[in-house]
This record gives C-alpha cells, sequence and structure tokens, in this order.
C-alpha cells in the first residue's frame, strides 16, 4: 500500500519519495530532509485512513 525510495543520484546528495494509495505522497532532498522523510513514512504507517480502522464506525 505504500512504498518509500532513496536514491543518492546527484553528487551523493541523497533524495526520498515516500508515497501511499491513500493518496500521501512527500518527497525530501538532503540528508536532514530524508532521515525526517522516512520517519514520517513510518509515522503514516499508524494513521493511514487505509490501514486504520474507522473509530466509532459500526459493522453492518
Amino acid at each position: 500500500m505504500a512504498w518509500l525510495t532513496v536514491t543518492a543520484p546527484y553528487r551523493g546528495m541523497p533524495l526520498a519519495a515516500s508515497q501511499c494509495l491513500c493518496g500521501w505522497d512527500r518527497s525530501a532532498i538532503g540528508h536532514a530532509q530524508v532521515a525526517a522523510l522516512i520517519d514520517a513514512h513510518n509515522d503514516h504507517r499508524g494513521t493511514c485512513p487505509l490501514r486504520t480502522p474507522h473509530e466509532g464506525k459500526a459493522a453492518a
């Protein structure tokens, strides 16, 4: 459902992209920003509406 891609194509400058089927789509350039995006990608797993059941919604 979600994927994270990290590459270093330009003078060793890392690039990252985090995407999910729910519409989450983020990108980052540079060491600090890529590290932050990796954390955000992992955090998204716990809040993604496709992975997290809707609270208060009764089963039919």
